[in-house]
């Protein structure tokens, strides 16, 4: 291996970043890290961080999970790999099936269909959502509704349900039939709106006027996260996800819950949809079921899908659809250990405790500096949007806020920068004085800007 000299020397030069501007990286070469314990991480200057943004939303247990570690070991050396296509099984995919489906009963998912990773779980869900209409005879039922602000991943069909302008115009055209309706967003909505209960009545509405628009019997699915992630953090009212599933059941629509970010505690209930008090018909997980340790993912089915599909005679029936590395028997490993250490750190309740902890460090600072306009937050989902002024709500200039990530990282915390709102996603195991930290982190590098 080479040393750290070459791995800096060499940083982004053959290497293309997800989310980044090739050319912005050569100009400035990102934090090369190397090795992490705990919730810290160390770059190749020996710089200690630590991870408020646990990986990207998903290393919910640290770095230092070693049932996990083992269990990814131990089935290297067993069966490090075989394919999940008709004809054969591994053992590690067909315990996890059964484990999930025991974990998720609260939430009425009771298969699953294995994938690698959120991307993957999205685009299965959507063209599972299509089937399902087909095997039923609504063969006309091929749109999807989704919220502007709100992250699908990246393939086409969840670029085209993207709500972010950003992740969609480099691409055109995607997929047709794909709709979005205004989104849950208190600090900037088209209505105006400063009433969160009102805004989710006006949203809800306008999801009834699409689907009226486009016709119930044209629209397979209705796709939405819990809790906004990667759009800047946006947690809805309590309202609007159960008056979702109503109009949805309402007009014969699917809905597909997007639990990549929001599945196995971060929000401080085990699922976003429970949180809510939401059963899908469909829900995308990914990320923290391995604890970023391995790419793999999962799409959960409720019962009433399930049924279209196991009793049907016809080929409409057949999933033609799959990965090479759909039920990896290491990822099924590695997320059978994950649910036992979720369950022993209690990561729901202490992310819903520390939630509170670091949302109100957050809302001390917005009193103390103006270049914050909005904080927000649900569990350990936060976000800090940075403004030039509370009046116009004029985002913030792209040098200030690098300002705050630098200075952030320079005094021992590493947080994440999207457009103009420090995100911070931490695993779930951080403790008090751990937000502390963050915090005033933080608060150093609002100052400096």
């Amino acid at each position: 291996m080479h040393d750290n000299n070459f791995l800096k020397e060499n940083n982004a030069k053959h290497l293309w970043h997800p989310m980044a501007h090739p050319a912005e990286m050569r100009a400035h070469p990102p934090k090369v890290l190397i090795a992490a314990e705990g919730v810290t991480l160390t770059d190749a200057d020996g710089h200690k961080t630590l991870d408020a943004v646990g990986g990207l939303w998903n290393v919910n247990l640290g770095y230092s999970c070693d049932p996990v570690k083992k269990a990814i070991a131990d089935q290297l050396s067993a069966l490090p790999y075989y394919s999940a296509f008709r004809g054969t099984s591994t053992g590690p995919a067909v315990e996890l099936s059964y484990e999930l489906a025991q974990w998720f009963k609260e939430d009425g998912l009771v298969r699953s269909f294995f994938t690698s990773g959120g991307s993957d779980s999205v685009e299965t869900a959507l063209r599972l959502a299509r089937q399902y209409h087909k095997i039923r005879g609504e063969r006309d039922r091929t749109k999807f509704i989704s919220i502007k602000k709100g992250y699908h991943g990246t393939h086409f069909g969840g670029a085209s349900v993207n709500g972010n302008a950003n992740f969609r115009r480099n691409y055109e055209p995607l997929l047709p039939g794909c709709f979005q309706i205004p989104s849950p967003y208190l600090y900037r909505n088209p209505f105006n709106e400063t009433d969160p209960a009102r805004l989710a009545e006006l949203c809800a509405a306008a999801l009834e006027d699409e689907i009226a628009f486009q016709g119930a019997d044209t629209v397979a699915a209705f796709i939405m996260e819990p809790v906004l992630g990667a759009g800047g953090v946006i947690p809805p009212n309590e309202n609007f996800m159960p008056k979702v599933r109503e109009i949805c059941d309402r007009h014969g629509i699917l809905l597909i819950a997007d639990e990549v970010i929001t599945a196995f505690g971060r929000t401080g209930a085990w699922t976003g949809s429970r949180l809510w008090g939401v059963k899908p018909d469909l829900s995308c997980t990914a990320k923290a079921i391995t604890n970023g340790y391995f790419p793999f993912g999962a799409v959960l089915i409720s019962e009433k899908v399930a049924e279209v599909f196991e009793n049907d005679a016809t080929a409409f029936g057949a999933i033609g659809h799959g990965y090479t590395y759909s039920a990896h028997p290491v990822g099924a490993a590695a997320a059978l250990a994950c649910l036992p250490e979720f369950k022993k750190a209690d990561v729901a309740a202490n992310a819903a405790a520390r939630g509170e902890e670091l949302l109100a460090g957050c809302l001390g600072l917005k009193k103390r500096y103006d270049l914050v306009g909005d904080v927000r937050g649900r569990g350990l989902m936060v976000a800090l949007e940075l403004v030039a002024d509370r009046t116009t709500k004029q985002p913030v200039d792209k040098k200030l806020i690098s300002l705050v990530f630098e200075t952030a990282y320079a005094a021992g915390v590493m947080v994440r920068v999207s457009g103009n709102n420090i995100i911070l996603s931490p695993p779930l195991v951080i403790t008090a004085d751990d937000v502390g930290k963050v915090v005033a982190a933080i608060e150093a590098g609002l100052a400096a800007a």
